[in-house]
């Protein structure tokens, strides 16, 4: 029996669900949680869905149906029967929920990342994968679920962003017929992304000007690399989470193959790594503890910034 035709009979004779992602979580793995968690309640099936402190969104987040039907990690089920993770490539990107998922009596993982660590008990993985989203659009397909419009919205949120509004190399043909179809439902298009990917405080434009002006281009490298610091956050009024998307425009870098962003933060040094060319910036992130695709990877290093900075430079062949 393959992984979805368990995931979905474990799914479907569950009484009740527990569903969660991964720490910050980004637009995939809300999405494809909270789609889960909807299709679950139209079903008259019980779940619960929840993430790791802090237990906030990013702003771009906050039109997500299903949001207001979450629940705090601290009424988490302890040991659910059934447990299910998105978009978590492995145990400690679950915090305080991983020891729910170890106690869980089935632990089944939804995930695209080719640096899964496998650890659940049923591992609906799919590397060629576009988005999480993707894997949940098959289980509801599995399962037999009708998709509503607010599941759609969900889906399709996961798809856009993990595809970076279908610029990326993982847009394949599958991914726009997905798209096409969650967009029968009406979809409120360019409302979404305008708040997903054009929509900005000022405070954080003026942060991103700042933080662009110290941006270094190792042309030798075809790197280019900037950071924000505790400082930066403090003097421009502005959240980590709202930094997300500044990765976004560095590597638009046309003399780099490779950009990094890296954040200070209470947990160490955040890194952001991408690629536009075949090099494995996946190789790199997990040689920190980190993991994610060739083309998008990251990890959290306890060190300070020029510490972890010269590190990944290391990593880099000269170009000839």
């Amino acid at each position: 029996m393959d992984a979805l035709t368990s995931a979905a009979q474990v799914i479907g004779r569950s009484k009740l669900v527990a569903l969660a992602c991964h720490v910050t979580p980004d637009g995939d793995a809300l999405g494809s949680m909270l789609a889960m968690h909807l299709l679950c309640r139209s079903q008259g099936k019980a779940s619960v869905a929840s993430w790791p402190e802090p237990f906030v969104v990013a702003p771009h987040y906050t039109y997500l149906p299903g949001l207001d039907a979450v629940t705090k990690p601290a009424d988490f089920p302890k040991a659910p029967d059934v447990m299910v993770t998105f978009d978590c490539g492995s145990l400690d990107r679950l915090n305080e929920l991983a020891e729910p998922a170890r106690e869980a009596g089935e632990l089944i993982v939804v995930d695209h990342h080719a640096t899964n660590d496998r650890y659940g008990t049923i591992n609906l993985l799919d590397a060629d994968a576009a988005a999480s989203a993707v894997m949940v659009y098959r289980l509801a397909e599995e399962l037999g679920w009708p998709l509503t419009r607010d599941v759609a919205i969900c889906l399709y949120t996961g798809i856009v962003t993990d595809t970076g509004r279908f610029q990326y190399s993982n847009t394949s043909s599958d991914v726009l017929e997905m798209a096409t179809e969650l967009s029968r439902f009406d979809l409120p298009i360019a409302d979404m992304s305008r708040q997903l990917f054009e929509e900005h405080r000022f405070a954080y434009m003026q942060l991103v000007a700042a933080v662009l002006q110290r941006a270094e281009l190792d042309a030798a490298r075809r790197f280019v690399a900037t950071w924000i610091t505790l400082d930066d956050l403090e003097r421009f009024g502005v959240e980590l989470d709202e930094a997300e998307g500044l990765i976004d425009l560095v590597r638009r870098t046309a003399e780099a193959d490779v950009s990094c962003v890296l954040k200070e933060s209470a947990d160490g040094t955040k890194v952001s790594l991408r690629s536009v060319t075949d090099f494995d910036v996946a190789a790199i992130a997990m040689r920190f503890g980190g993991g994610g695709h060739r083309a998008a990877a990251g990890f959290t290093d306890p060190r300070p910034i020029p510490e972890v900075l010269a590190d990944i430079r290391a990593q880099l062949p000269i170009q000839r």
